[in-house]
Order: C-alpha cells, then structure tokens, then sequence
C-alpha cells in the first residue's frame, strides 16, 4: 500500500491552511477539508474557510460545499472525502487533509465502528425529545448515559448529541463504547503533522481572529441567514460564533458581549480538539512558524 495522504491537523486557530498552502506549493498537493463545519455554504467567515485569493494558490476541495439544510455524518463524510482522495492520486498529486474534527480524521483514515442503521422511529423519537425539552436537556442525558462522548461533544452539536442519544436508544451501549471495540483498518499510507504553540499564543490569536472576522462581516453573514430563514436545527447553526451573534442581533446582547462568548466558546472547543489529537503517538509536533522543518520532514518522507 502506497497511497500516500498527508494530514495537517491541530486546534482551530493555530494556522493550519497557511502551513498546508506552504506545503501544497513545495509537493504539488492539494487541499481537502476536515472540518465539520467548513464544510457547509452560507458561513465562509465565521468557519474560517479559506479566502478566494487562497484557492488560487493550489486546488481545494469540500469547502462551502454542503448546502445548511443536509444532514452529514462522519461516516458520509469520509466515502465523499475518499473519493476526493482518490481522484487527487489519480492526478499524481499529493492529497493534503487538513482540519480539526477528530472523527472526521478517523473515519477516513481507519474507518469507524460497525453501529447499525438507526431506525427512522427512533431518530423521530429523539428529535421529538429535541423540539419538546430542548437541547441542553439531552446534552444533560448524554453527559449521564455517556460521559465519555458528551466530554468529547459541544453542548451547541446538536447532531452528533442525537446520533449519541439514537446509538444508545437501539443498542443499549454508549457510543463511545462501539467506538472503542472497533479495531482500525489503515487505509493509506499516512503522515500526521500536528500544529501546536503555547495555549496563552493561541488564546490571543483566536481573540484576534474573532475581532478580524467581525471587521470582514461575520455578523452581515449571520443576518443573511436569518433573512434566508435557514432553520435554526441546520447543523451549520452549531457553528461557534452564530448563536452569539444572533444573540446579538436579537438584541439579547451587546456585540462585546457576544464576541467574549464566542471566544470562550472557541477557546473551550481548542482546547478539547488538543485532547482529542495529543492521544494519538503518530502525530510528528511543529510550531506552525517553523515552516522549512515542516516542509523537509514532508519531503522525506515522500521519498521513502
């Protein structure tokens, strides 16, 4: 097995599409998403989805693809990104995944546990529960079912709390559970490289981040969406940064206010994605500065 992938992954914010565009212009590769919200139209700002000017640097694929209204999991979201893949090497190019969600990285390169299909009355039935308690009512019923997962998931992720809930409902085993009685098949020949710096660094980068995307019109993105009238179950309104700032431009806060929660947010959700990947011994660690040490490590390792 040859089928080389190269996965660039790290908290959000910490710069791993400027690292991955430096890379892609040195090895002839190309950028696929990892992110789970990235993935979705009508957010490119407040999901930090490269700019046009960016693109233009080397193909990118499953940005801004997915239209609000669908559904995806990270089990549907690995055969569209394989597919991707495989079209890349059938370029002889060199597939560069870059990201933060975790799942989306394992369902890709190992492929996810076995869990049966869940029965439409089932899902109706938590979805039901959903409308009539309210999320944060099963957040807290996960939390006691399945603290594991919930420790894992944002109490915004609608989604991936229901698909948790509907796992245990017709299993009668937690998801994480099925998740650590998979045995993981590798699929290609793999190299992680991992960004990190120092928590305080990151924590003035994500503020910073915020402030830049206020100024590039992430609260005129989130009024477009309300005059789309974009259902507020859309997946895409777990994205941190838009209830707060629907929040705000419902006048339940002030914009300093919204952005403080929006940044702790973010802050909160880094800081459980450096958990997630600081479990995993393959991952090679580079300050995303060192740019010449990433590319060299790159570069020999194509050339085992």
């Amino acid at each position: 097995m040859d089928k080389r992938l190269l996965c660039i992954v790290g908290p959000t914010g910490v710069g791993k599409n400027k690292v991955a565009l430096e890379v892609a212009k040195e090895v002839n590769g190309e950028i696929i998403n990892c992110d789970s919200r990235q993935i979705f139209k009508g957010f490119p700002i407040i999901t930090a989805q490269p700019t046009e000017e960016e693109k233009k640097v080397c193909p990118h694929h499953l940005y801004g693809f997915l239209d609000v209204s669908e559904k995806i999991d990270a089990a549907k979201f690995s055969k569209i990104a394989e597919k991707v893949i495989d079209e890349v090497h059938g370029r002889k190019h060199l597939p560069i995944l870059v990201g933060g969600t975790g799942l989306y990285f394992k369902a890709i390169l190992e492929g996810l546990a076995p869990i049966p299909d869940i029965p439409l009355e089932i899902r109706n039935k938590i979805l039901n529960e959903l409308k009539e308690k309210g999320l944060e009512s099963l957040y807290q019923k996960l939390k006691k079912i399945d603290p594991e997962a919930a420790n894992k998931i944002h109490p915004n992720d609608w989604q991936r709390i229901t698909r948790a809930l509907e796992v245990f409902e017709l299993t009668g085993k937690p998801i994480s559970w099925w998740q650590k009685n998979y045995l993981p098949k590798p699929k290609y020949n793999c190299l992680k490289i991992g960004l990190k710096i120092e928590l305080d660094e990151l924590k003035k980068k994500l503020w910073y981040r915020i402030e830049d995307m206020i100024l590039k019109g992430a609260v005129e993105e989130v009024k477009s969406a309300l005059n789309k009238n974009i259902d507020f179950n859309s997946p895409v309104w777990s994205s941190i940064g838009c209830k707060e700032l629907l929040m705000y431009i419902k006048g339940e806060l002030s914009l300093e206010d919204a952005k403080w929660k929006w940044f702790k947010y973010t802050k909160d959700y880094a800081r459980r994605q450096i958990f997630w990947f600081k479990k995993e011994k393959d991952i090679k660690w580079f300050n995303p500065k060192d740019l010449d040490k990433i590319i060299e490590y790159v570069k020999k390792w194509l050339l085992n």
